[in-house]
């Protein structure tokens, strides 16, 4: 089946579930060590500081990679890409249950330490070669589904990546609380074991890739060609800044949230509790997966990031785990709505010979926002915001409704980012650029428009 001549089944291709599946165990995998990575340094250092280098580090190492992993999809068979991440997963995580076993924890755990940073290092870059199957699982959507049916298989993407989610949120605290970081390595070492076997036995079948420029080496990234793509598709440019604009925010959520759940809750609830909230990512992925994201997909998606940073305006207004939760049900419920309707447009905008270059440079674009403020955040939440909040001008100002301690100087950041996200998402809402993407993508999801955004592109 190819990416121009789909099959009309209603039903999604076999080999797309199976990659489904294989998607779900390498999801559990990669977000459940480093979740139990971050997890067990905040608890044995207590520093904020750590947690949000930890965080940020993830996200800009997405960033770095996503072009050159796009490239590599785009110049190759979707199934060697695959192939690729889950391997580098393996050999990243054995070096890193060698350096744990090793080293004695005393030593390990002191942020001055290499051996820490070696550990950090091996999982880290573990977790984000099994995050990069994105990219080529988005260009698998495009080769193996029909159009019509594209919102949909995205929906079943943010389904499958709830359900990994909800399961990590859950065992690694667990595993954390009761056996140990040992345990976290060892279980992960053979989830992806499994995987790659797994991966090996799939056959998808799919033309020859279109060939690097000539005197162009293996290693060399093409970005110049998604920037093209992009470019050529009118208002395409806006969708991917606001997403950078987001990301850019929800490096405050991404650094901080981990340290303020766990001065409300103990690590075992922290845990359970995101496997409970966890739900709601599946629940938005089912609804896609239903439903699709409606004619307009861009409408979607300003009113999805509309409503989740109204919410992160007011969730942390009080200390209360129960205000946190609503707010990132609310959160989780709209995300993989606002992630498929991306991917939708993103699918119908640029030819499928290039998909996997763009979709590594909107990578680049949208994650290299969060480690920004994921960096920043953390070291200005411990000098500035949480001394303001217990015994600074922010105690004695606001202090009487919206609480003092440290605790509080994390929620006022969270408030404020959450009013920026409001003033950035309007902003994209009510400009040029929407109306000329929205209409645009208006015609393509009709089945007898005209022709899809991707002759636009071309």
């Amino acid at each position: 089946m190819s990416a121009t001549q789909p099959s009309q089944d209603t039903q999604m291709p076999r080999v797309f579930r199976q990659l489904l599946v294989n998607t779900l165990i390498t999801g559990v995998t990669s977000t459940f060590l480093w979740f139990a990575l971050t997890f067990w340094v905040y608890l044995e250092t207590r520093s904020v500081v750590a947690t949000g280098v930890i965080g940020g580090a993830f996200s800009i190492s997405s960033a770095v990679l996503g072009p050159f992993f796009g490239t590599f999809v785009d110049r190759h068979r979707k199934h060697t890409a695959l192939l690729l991440t889950t391997a580098a997963s393996l050999v990243c995580f054995t070096i890193a249950t060698g350096v744990f076993l090793a080293v004695e924890s005393s030593h390990l755990l002191r942020l001055t330490s290499p051996w820490f940073w070696v550990l950090a290092l091996a999982t880290l870059l573990g977790s984000v070669a099994g995050q990069m199957r994105s990219i080529a699982l988005s260009t698998c959507v495009t080769l193996l589904v029909p159009d019509g049916q594209r919102d949909r298989a995205n929906g079943m993407v943010g389904m499958t990546t709830g359900v990994s989610f909800a399961i990590t949120s859950v065992f690694s605290g667990l595993v954390i609380g009761t056996l140990g970081m040992g345990w976290a390595y060892y279980g992960a070492l053979v989830l992806t074991a499994v995987a790659l076997v797994h991966v090996a036995t799939i056959s998808i079948d799919e033309a020859e890739p279109e060939p690097a420029e000539a005197g162009a080496r293996p290693w060399d990234v093409d970005v110049r060609a998604a920037i093209d793509a992009i470019r050529a598709v009118p208002g395409l440019k806006m969708l991917i800044l606001l997403a950078a604009c987001n990301n850019l925010l929800a490096g405050v959520f991404m650094s901080l949230m981990d340290a303020y759940g766990l001065e409300l809750v103990s690590v075992e609830a922290w845990g359970l509790l995101w496997g409970f909230i966890s739900l709601a990512f599946i629940a938005g992925g089912l609804a896609v997966a239903r439903y699709g994201v409606g004619r307009v997909p861009l409408r979607a998606v300003v009113a999805g990031n509309l409503v989740n940073w109204a919410i992160c305006s007011i969730f942390a207004v009080r200390s209360s785990i129960v205000l946190l939760t609503i707010g990132m049900v609310v959160w989780l419920t709209l995300i993989p709505v606002i992630e498929a309707a991306e991917q939708t447009i993103l699918q119908r905008a640029i030819p499928f010979a290039r998909q996997g270059r763009v979709f590594g440079f909107a990578q680049l674009v949208e994650n290299a926002a969060s480690p920004l403020t994921a960096f920043l955040m953390a070291p200005l939440a411990e000098s500035v915001f949480m001394p303001f909040m217990t015994d600074g001008g922010g105690a004695r100002w606001i202090g009487d409704w919206f609480g003092t301690g440290p605790d509080r100087g994390l929620a006022l950041m969270f408030t404020i980012a959450g009013v920026l996200g409001v003033a950035a998402t309007v902003r994209a809402w009510t400009s040029r650029s929407y109306r000329v993407l929205a209409v645009g993508t208006a015609v393509a999801v009709e089945p007898a428009a005209a022709g899809p955004l991707a002759e636009c592109a071309a």
